[in-house]
Parts: structure tokens; sequence; C-alpha cells
């Protein structure tokens, strides 16, 4: 299996992958490995197509060892005989495709590589198939892809977590998939938003009581969209009864049928994690008389180190040679890049930075403003964690939202012991700005159900008893209200002694199987993700697709493509964004 795993994986020609040993695989498209870095190893996931996840792990965990590329240019196979790195091709298959073969793997060769259609009208290409018996492509593929979704959704009757503008969607026991993306035309009020959203739903048969609820960012037009056509009760909100409506006439009841009616609305915990660091934090950071100058002339410095290092390369080599890691330029759309910059600069002794400085001509770094930057670091750390957490897609359930909120408000409390007059108070001011603008998320009936219906947390994160109890409450009342088709024998009438032995059950998500009522509680409360980074990832997608070469394709075949691409494995959330890309004629 090793050998197999290697053989077909980015992960075994990785110039790292020497630091991890590979374990099993967890399904056709991921791999378990241990890292051999680690005092205790842990099964860590990664993508048979990516080491995103070990890299961050190595940058997280294992930031202090300076780490060796190891170059291979054998590789062993099964039976033990060295053979070259690259792979020859061979041709002496003597075993003949049928039409039908073919005509499936090149219209996912042209998909899956992202290849502009026209493919199968180049002469060398068609010299290659030219004495295959195969039949020109179209776009069938992609009403067949649409069907495959439309088919698992208009039968489901459980809920489908998010989706995008693009538009995804998720289920609990599904997966994911993209449902649409298309330029939107015109000013983004919230009344033409709602109108798209009720469109798509309508096209695949999305119905109110397959929807648990939307995930949108903090954007004002999206807020109002859900307030103003949001059915039954807002999450942390009362519903108000209108006197007026409750005595329409049926002629009147008629003429507001045509309204658009929405589903429950979630707003992005990625995106308020960061509003709270680029407003609240940065606000007190810049008004705080004590921390104001040093944390201005700091950044100040930090910004002319990246900007020089950035675009000199002159200036990139000598601090290859001084610190023997390049400095990380941030980007404005994440704040964690920002933060990963900073630390990275911490990482460097006070003397090598300044020491840089002097050799590119910029002001060096004292001693208060290299500690500020140390304690700013300290204090953020929680929160690059916490949000590194929530932009999860596989396995990131909206029951990771309340624990991890409670987790990153303690750490933050747990930092104000020993910090210098220039950060203090700052752990004080990022829990209040998290519990006023999580108010109506944290310890919700929802929320509070979604992580303890979850068995890799159920009730370890809460610390009062008190809490536990109520929480226990709510489950035990929440089976009770649910009809089972169990006999009885297998799920007695009170579920006490089953929520006991749920609590007490391996924290595994196969365990769920031996609980129905709390199985059908979490496929439920669990199906919308806690944030709406899955859609982002689509957009970066679809920048892929629409290359300058390709710049004349038209909405309807660029949305057509880019679904193609990112259903290649079929999957089913509804999030929702607004993304910009290039004009399209």
């Amino acid at each position: 299996m090793k050998a197999a795993a290697e053989s077909d994986s980015t992960f075994a020609r990785w110039a790292y992958a020497h630091y991890f040993q590979f374990d099993r695989d967890k399904d056709t498209n991921n791999l378990i490995v241990k890292c051999t870095l680690c005092v205790k190893p842990k099964d860590l996931s990664t993508s048979r197509n990516s080491t995103s996840n070990l890299t961050k792990h190595l940058a997280r965990c294992h930031a202090n060892i300076k780490l060796v590329t190891k170059k291979r240019k054998q590789t062993e196979d099964e039976s033990g005989e060295k053979t070259a790195k690259q792979q020859k091709l061979t041709f002496s298959h003597s075993a003949m495709l049928e039409p039908r073969e073919v005509r499936r793997l090149v219209p996912e060769y042209v998909v899956e590589d992202m290849l502009p259609l026209s493919t199968g009208e180049s002469p060398s290409f068609r010299n290659i198939v030219s004495k295959i018996p195969v039949q020109a492509s179209n776009d069938t593929g992609i009403n067949k892809n649409k069907t495959n979704l439309k088919g698992p959704l208009k039968n489901s009757n459980t809920c489908p977590p998010p989706l995008i503008f693009g538009v995804q969607i998720t289920e609990a026991t599904s997966g994911k998939a993209a449902i649409a993306c298309k330029q939107f035309r015109g000013r983004h009020t919230f009344d033409q938003i709602a109108a798209e959203i009720e469109e798509i739903f309508s096209e695949y048969g999305l119905t109110h009581d397959k929807v648990t609820a939307c995930v949108t960012d903090n954007g004002t037009n999206f807020v109002k969209c859900f307030k103003e056509y949001q059915y039954g009760e807002a999450e942390g909100e009362v519903e108000l009864t209108d006197l007026q409506s409750v005595l329409l006439t049926a002629e009147e009841e008629d003429a507001q049928a045509g309204l658009c009616v929405l589903p429950p609305h979630h707003r992005c915990a990625a995106h308020t994690l960061n509003l709270i660091v680029n407003n609240e934090v940065d606000k007190w950071l810049a008004t705080n008389p004590v921390s104001r100058v040093v944390y201005r002339n700091a950044t100040a410095k930090c910004s002319a180190l990246w900007t020089k290092t950035s675009r000199s390369t002159v200036a990139s080599d000598c601090l290859e040679e001084v610190g023997e890691k390049k400095l990380i330029v941030p980007t404005v759309t994440r704040w964690n890049k920002f933060y990963d910059a900073y630390a990275r600069i911490t990482e460097m002794p006070l003397t090598n930075i300044n020491n840089l400085c002097t050799q590119f001509q910029i002001k060096c770094m004292n001693d208060r403003e290299y500690q500020f930057l140390k304690e700013y670091c300290a204090i953020m750390k929680p929160f690059t964690v916490a949000l590194d957490i929530l932009q999860g897609e596989d396995t990131c359930f909206y029951g990771t939202l309340q624990p991890t909120i409670e987790v990153l408000m303690a750490k933050t409390l747990a930092m104000r012991n020993g910090l210098s007059p220039m950060t203090n108070g700052l752990p004080e001011v990022i829990v209040g700005a998290i519990k006023t603008r999580f108010a109506a998320t944290i310890d919700s009936k929802a929320a509070l159900l979604a992580s303890v219906s979850l068995p890799k947390f159920k009730l370890r994160w809460v610390k009062e008893e008190t809490k536990r109890d109520h929480i226990t409450f709510l489950l035990t009342t929440e089976c009770r209200s649910l009809p089972t088709e169990e006999p009885a024998a297998l799920m007695p009438d009170a579920p006490q002694p089953a929520i006991t032995s749920y609590l007490n059950s391996a924290p595994v998500m196969e365990s769920l199987h031996q609980f129905p009522r709390i199985k059908r509680i979490a496929l439920r409360y669990n199906a919308p993700t806690p944030s709406s980074a899955p859609v982002e990832r689509l957009f970066s997608l679809g920048s892929l697709v629409l290359t300058p070469k390709r710049n004349r394709l038209g909405d309807g075949r660029f949305q057509r493509l880019l679904l193609l691409r990112y259903n290649s494995t079929l999957i089913v959330i509804c999030n929702f964004e607004q993304c910009s890309y290039p004009h399209r004629t």
C-alpha cells in the first residue's frame, strides 16, 4: 500500500516527505501520514494532489527546526528494483478501449486539466485518437452533471449545509458540490440578491425543508437580504408576529405569494474574526496612549522591510544570507497573512533585523518595538489557530464553532499575565469583541446542539456544571421531540439512558450509528459550515478557467466549465459570496 500511495501522489514527490511516514489511505483523494518530528506522532490528513496541510504543520509545530530537502533521484518499486524517478510511457498494451470508454475519458481529460474545449479540434490531438472510434464531444457532460446533482437533492429529506455567488451546497452525509457561479449584473441590492438565491434554489428543487441555513459574509446587503426575506426565527433573535399579516384576506395573501422566502442565515465565522482584528483590535492599538506610538512605528518598519525585500533581488539575497528565511509579504484579503508576516520577523534576532535595516537604509527597530511585536504575536496566536480550524472544509461542521470560540476566549484571557503596559488590556478587548459579534451564536440552541451531537466534542469543552446540565437538557428535549422508526426495544421512549451512553461512547463519528435520534440531530444541526471559505476556493478555481487566452468566454459557458471541473468528483452546501472576475464579453 505504501508503494502504491507513493507512486501516484504529490506527497511522494514532495521535498520534505522524508519527515513524514505514510500510514494508510483515508479515501480515494486523501492520505493519512505521521510526522516523525513530533514527540507524540498523530494522524495527519493530506490530499493526494497537495501537501499544503503538511507544510502548515511544519511551519506551525517545527518552525525552529531547519528543514533539509531530500533529493531522491531514484525510487524503489514493489519488487525492490531501482527505477528512474520519472515514469516512462508504455505503449505495449494490447487491450482495446471501447468507444464509449473513449468518449468518457476524453471529456474527463479536458475537464480535469482545464483545457479549452477546442482541444478536440486540435490536429495533433486528433492524430492521437484518430484510430480510436470517438464521437465529437459537446456539453452533454454538463447537463448530466446537473442531473446528478438534482437527483439526490430532490429525493433528500435531510438538510444540505452551505451555497456561492457562485453557489455551493454541502450535505452532512454526501459532501459538497458547486451549483452556480455566475456574473451578477447590476447593483448588488438586497432584493436582487434574494431573487437570485430564490431562482437558484428553484432550479435545483431546494425547498425550504431541505435547506438548514445559508452561510454568507457580513456584507450589509446579505444581512439585510436575509433579514427581510428569511422565514422562521433568525438565529439568536426573537421573532415578532405582525398582527396585520395575521388578518390578511385571501386575496392579499395571494398578492404576497410571489415574494422571495429564504432559509435561516448564518454569518461567516472566519469573516467575523477578521473584522474583530481589523476593527476592534487595530482601533484599540491605534488609540491607546501607551501602545499607539510603538504600534505605528513597529508596523511601519515591518512594512518597509516587506517592500524592500519584495521589490529588490539584492535585498532578498541579503535577507537570505542573514536570516536563512525569506520574509512573508502579507496580503490585504486575509489577516492570517499579516500575522504570519509579523511572526516571521520576530523569529529573527533583533541584531539581524537591525543589520538588514542598516543595509537597506531603513530606520532600525528598538527593543520596545521588538518586544511589542513579540507580545502581539503571542496574544494573537490562538486567533490564527481558530481561523485555520473554522476555514476547514471536509470535516469542519457547524458544531465546531461553539467549542472553538470558547477555547479561543479562554486561551486569550490566559495571556493576560506577564504583559507589558503596551499590550496590557488587549486580551480583554478581544474577548469583549468576540462576545459582541457572536452574541447571536454563543450559547444558542442550534450551536449547542450541533456541538454536543458531534462525537469528537460532546461536552468535553464545557467546564461549568450548570452549562453541562443545560446542554444535556436541550439534547434530551430534542430527542423526545423526534419520532423514531426504531423498535421500542432498541430505542426506549425515555432517551435519557441513550444520551448517557452516547456521552460515554467513543469520540468517533461511527458511534452515531448506535444512537439513531442523536444521529438525526447531528445531521440536522451540523449541515452548515461555520464559514464561507469553501466558496472562496471555488473563486480561486475560477481564475484558472478564465485565463487571458479565454477572455471571450460567455457567462453560461464559463459557469458550465467551472462547475464541471469543481464537481468532477460528485458531491453537494449553500454559501453565498461575492467575487469580481475580469469582464467577460
